[in-house]
């Protein structure tokens, strides 16, 4: 018996990444035991699957042992509810963030039926911020957690009904109805829909990225930081965000240090200041990271001065990834307008191109990207579908 979920995993086993992810992404706390690095470990997994070495093998503080288990699987056990009670709805949200849940408890507490459905967990990147420091009415500052709770606490209070760790595989018009197609096979249907999908942070699609994910390179430092304690790492981005996360980095690595692109950084002042009082920050302008080297694990970095062109080799544990936004809108990319960025494009009433179909938040074209100005297009959104609703009858 244990007292806290254990992961035994290895950093090359895309199951085990895909699995911690799915903790991240639901705030789930756990261990993770790299077998390959500790021979105990690597003889229980085998004394537990039958001497196969299966990964990933996560031990539940009940003794209940799962192996190689899905996303479904793990919704599952820990009880996050993935199907809804009805087929048909007022309203379908997609994406549970500020925007999106904001949005849903406004119209629910109006006698619209509201179903929320997120792929990951309440909050969307709120949940996984450290802190929100610039949300009006909380002059301490509020996690990003528990702000994220409140936000779900709300919502159910009014009625909505929400699923979590359910993926829309597909958006569709039939007449005047919205279908919502989800990765479990079921379908529901609504006369609006709200896409509050949000962003995602931006790859750097070089050499040596994508086999190095979720090993050494990361895009969530409050999910990943704890992996680097007493660590050197290094934070590839210039503006706010990685400025933020690379304070919040200095908690667990021993030297932290940034390196942008631009000659110059975009963060906000207050946060250049913060890293400037910080010993262990560096901040480094005008280089290109060309290339992550090595197979299972990070070896070095690859980066250009862009003044010189001298080519360097850096070596660090880890790097953390913060260049910017992607928006999550591949779902209705051939249904509405977009930008050339890929945001959805909208009216003064938050409609898309399509009849029926709003978009809120970061995913929108236009928005300012920041979780106050979120909640604020969410009760636009709400007050305008609520609107529609009436002159479509």
């Amino acid at each position: 018996m244990t007292d806290e979920i254990i992961v035994y995993s290895t950093v090359w086993c895309p199951d085990c990444k895909r699995a911690k992810k799915f903790f991240a992404d639901h705030r789930v706390q756990y261990k993770n035991i790299d077998i390959e690095q500790d021979a105990k470990a690597m003889a229980y997994v085998e004394k537990v699957n039958d001497g196969l070495r299966i990964i990933p093998t996560i031990v539940f503080p009940n003794g209940d042992i799962l192996r190689e288990p899905s996303n479904a699987d793990l919704a599952k056990k820990l009880d996050i509810k993935t199907k809804a009670e009805q087929e048909s709805y007022d309203v379908i949200v997609v994406g549970a963030g500020p925007a999106g849940l904001t949005a849903s408890f406004y119209m629910a507490r109006e006698g619209i039926e509201v179903l929320v459905i997120e792929k990951g967990s309440i909050g969307g990147q709120v949940g996984i911020t450290q802190t929100l420091d610039n949300f009006p009415g909380f002059e301490d500052g509020i996690k990003g957690e528990d702000f994220a709770d409140r936000l779900g606490k709300q919502a159910r209070r009014f009625g909505v009904e929400i699923l979590e760790a359910q993926e829309v595989s597909g958006i569709r018009k039939e007449g005047m109805y919205c279908l919502v197609d989800t990765a479990d096979g079921s379908c529901y249907s609504a006369n609006a829909l709200l896409l509050a999908t949000g962003a995602h942070y931006r790859r750097m699609n070089v050499p040596g990225e994508d086999e190095l994910i979720g090993a050494n390179v990361h895009f969530c430092a409050t999910c990943d930081g704890a992996f680097y304690k007493g660590k050197k790492v290094l934070v590839v981005g210039g503006g706010s965000s990685a400025f933020e996360e690379s304070l919040f980095l200095t908690k667990f690595a021993d030297q932290v240090d940034i390196v942008t692109h631009s000659p110059e950084v975009r963060a906000s002042n207050i946060l250049q200041e913060k890293v400037a009082s910080m010993v262990n920050i560096s901040v480094t302008v005008n280089h290109t990271v060309k290339e992550f080297k090595g197979e299972k694990r990070l070896e070095s970095v690859i980066v250009e001065d862009r003044a010189t062109g001298e080519i360097k080799e850096w070596i660090y544990d880890g790097v953390f990834v913060f260049i910017g936004l992607t928006p999550n809108s591949g779902l209705v990319e051939d249904m509405v307008d977009t930008n050339s960025y890929g945001f959805i494009c909208t009216d003064h009433t938050l409609q898309a191109s399509e009849q029926g179909i709003f978009a809120a938040g970061d995913v929108r074209a236009n928005s300012t990207k920041q979780a106050a100005a979120a909640t604020g297009e969410g009760a636009t959104a709400a007050l305008m579908i609520r609107q529609y609703l009436q002159e479509v009858g």
